[in-house]
């Protein structure tokens, strides 16, 4: 089934999953109310396929491809059919940032911390017992590439775990607006396509390599069906740069992309020491 809509986002009250204790929504219901408001002024296109994949009732784990800074939205909007709140795992720094931190935990996002993701994995195994729908990037970073990259096991363990449906999810056009490396733009009217595909049901018993490996053919087949529908084509060779190399746009092959994050990670981590070194010598006596 496709839905198409232009900036509609339905609002919704308390809510939380069919097994845990209802708790009172006081964040999210105004975020989403921000949001449709935000959609409308900029006439945002919305073609969702598939949102009938998202269980009503019940925990699930969303495993989405990740483009664009504000997959966020449009990943939590691809399960508003099914009246479900979507609960994110997002890394901890974003927590401690003065405005988006009290959103995130009154939204009851989950961090991570990935020098110690044990308790966030716990957090989150947690949630999806008591009934809640966890939204994951196995991918972990925004692909430069905008194809799939090599997925995170987390996905899929937490689904084998918790004895919930896995199901995969694919974002598209949300580039054209934000992602690393690429132009800004807030032009109206940008298409949003959105593609939820049929759950999987891993098992506790099953390798959680072999069912991340099935989860990426799903991802990759949905992201093939997605951008085949998808009716905006670049205007001009300028405009390339949002699609993948193998289609012929300008965006960086996986290979480029993961020696570009490489990098990234690389300088990050000097910038980390440096600034580690200069608080320890900060504190040495003269």
């Amino acid at each position: 089934m496709s839905v198409i809509a232009t900036g509609t986002w339905e609002l919704r009250g308390a809510r939380r999953g069919e097994y845990g204790e209802q708790m009172a929504e006081v964040v999210y219901p105004p975020v989403i109310a921000s949001a449709r408001v935000a959609f409308k002024l900029l006439g945002l296109k919305f073609d969702i396929v598939g949102a009938e994949n998202v269980p009503a009732t019940g925990g699930a784990v969303l495993a989405s491809n990740h483009v664009s800074y504000l997959d966020f939205i449009f990943v939590g909007l691809g399960a508003d059919e099914s009246k479900r709140l979507v609960r994110f795992m997002a890394k901890d720094s974003v927590f401690t940032n003065k405005v988006a931190g009290p959103l995130m935990r009154g939204m009851h996002h989950i961090p991570v911390d990935r020098s110690a993701g044990a308790q966030s994995f716990d957090d989150a195994l947690g949630a999806l017992r008591s009934g809640e729908v966890i939204g994951v990037f196995p991918e972990a970073t925004i692909s430069r590439a905008f194809e799939i990259k090599d997925l995170k096991s987390g996905a899929a363990r937490l689904a084998q775990d918790a004895d919930v449906p896995l199901i995969p999810m694919v974002v598209w056009g949300g580039q054209r607006m934000m992602s690393k490396g690429t132009p800004r733009s807030a032009r109206r009217k940008t298409r949003i396509a959105i593609t939820i595909g049929e759950p999987m049901h891993p098992t506790p018993d099953d390798d959680p390599v072999e069912v991340t490996a099935a989860l990426r053919r799903a991802l990759e087949d949905l992201l093939a069906q997605t951008i085949a529908r998808y009716p905006d084509k670049p205007e001009s060779d300028e405009d390339r740069w949002w699609m993948p190399a193998k289609l012929g746009g300008t965006a960086p092959t996986l290979e480029q992309a993961k020696a570009e994050d490489d990098a990234a990670d690389e300088a990050r981590r000097a910038r980390r020491a440096e600034k580690k070194a200069q608080a320890e010598a900060d504190q040495r006596p003269t």
